[in-house]
């Protein structure tokens, strides 16, 4: 999720954790426990940019992180507020869980989280909810704010923080409801229309829980197609994708491709233009969501090849999102199922 999300949530977490002892202080540590993991990104400018999405989410946002640094910070907390009613254990208990909720968070988004590492690499993503969603955070953020008014033995303060994070728990639950009732949708579209389909997944589209895209991977490309809660009947059109796996099967396995190609989870498409190949991860999608069928995706990286030494650089494209009134237009439309 987004940082400012992360903070909310880890500032909730704090306020519930040890709100009572030290009040504000709680929320300001939890606010930072939240946003700690996501520190990773300080490290991008010594990475190349297929290091970058595998280091993302890595290390720092596992089990192991938060079990191993939560004892560390809260010393270091428990030193600067020397005087406070908390004591080392509970700067930690409240270390531990404002950075262990944020990977837990992260794991309900299609990016994927390294929750197991270093012991595992396997990302978590249950494709539940959209990166940002401000049907999650603004309940948090709007109670977090309001309860830091309120004196810490005051009773409306733990009431506030208790609402907010009842409604969005409730929320996130909602879109695990709405992911496996769309899955079943288009497992249904996708059978009546005689795709056969190795497997598939879905997630919510930009900044909702209703309108969902889907991609089904067949032998030879992939079909995707759209639906939203909203509509009137449950038969997807879909547009399919060619893969075009082979013009890439000279450079696997070696330099980084191995690592792009793990990062996509086998969900990517390759493009060809002016003799250059382009890995396209199909996950995040078209920079206007196929709207002009530009075939310009949110994350589509560079193959290059060096004859004189045999080896494969990868480099990410910059890409340009169209925010323009017939985007909007054209998903606000569909959230509502025109």
């Amino acid at each position: 999720m987004d940082s400012l999300t992360q903070i909310a949530l880890g500032a909730a977490v704090g306020e519930a954790v040890l709100g009572r002892k030290v009040g504000n202080k709680a929320v300001a540590w939890g606010a930072v426990g939240g946003l700690i993991p996501d520190l990773d990104v300080l490290a991008a400018p010594f990475l190349s940019d297929v290091q970058q999405l595998t280091f993302h989410r890595g290390f720092s946002h596992s089990i192991s992180f938060a079990v191993l640094f939560s004892p560390l910070l809260a010393y270091a907390i428990s030193r600067i507020h020397k005087n406070s009613e908390a004591n080392w254990r509970d700067w930690s208990w409240l270390m531990f869980w404002s950075i262990f909720t944020h990977p837990i968070l992260d794991c309900f988004t299609m990016y994927g989280t390294q929750l197991f590492q270093p012991f595992s690499n396997y990302a978590v993503a249950f494709n539940t909810i959209f990166i940002v969603d401000p049907l999650y955070t603004l309940p948090l953020l709007i109670t977090v704010i309001a309860l830091m008014f309120f004196q810490r033995s005051n009773r409306k303060r733990r009431i506030l923080n208790y609402v907010g994070l009842g409604l969005s728990t409730a929320y996130l639950t909602l879109t695990s409801v709405n992911k496996l009732y769309v899955d079943s949708v288009f497992e249904k579209s996708l059978r009546s229309q005689n795709i056969s389909y190795e497997r598939f997944f879905t997630n919510p589209t930009p900044l909702n829980n209703i309108l969902w895209r889907g991609v089904a991977e067949t032998d030879d490309g992939f079909f995707e197609g759209l639906y939203s809660l909203f509509d009137r009947h449950q038969q997807i059109e879909f547009r399919f994708i060619p893969k075009n796996h082979e013009l890439i099967q000279p450079f696997v396995a070696r330099g980084e491709l191995d690592e792009l190609i793990w990062f996509t989870k086998g969900y990517f498409c390759v493009s060809q233009k002016n003799g250059l190949l382009f890995v396209n991860d199909l996950r995040f999608g078209e920079t206007d969501m196929g709207l002009y069928r530009l075939g310009v995706y949110l994350f589509s990286f560079r193959i290059k090849t060096n004859h004189s030494n045999d080896a494969v650089d990868i480099e990410r494209v910059g890409v340009r999102v169209r925010l323009n009134k017939e985007l909007f237009g054209f998903l606000f439309k569909r959230v509502l199922g025109v």
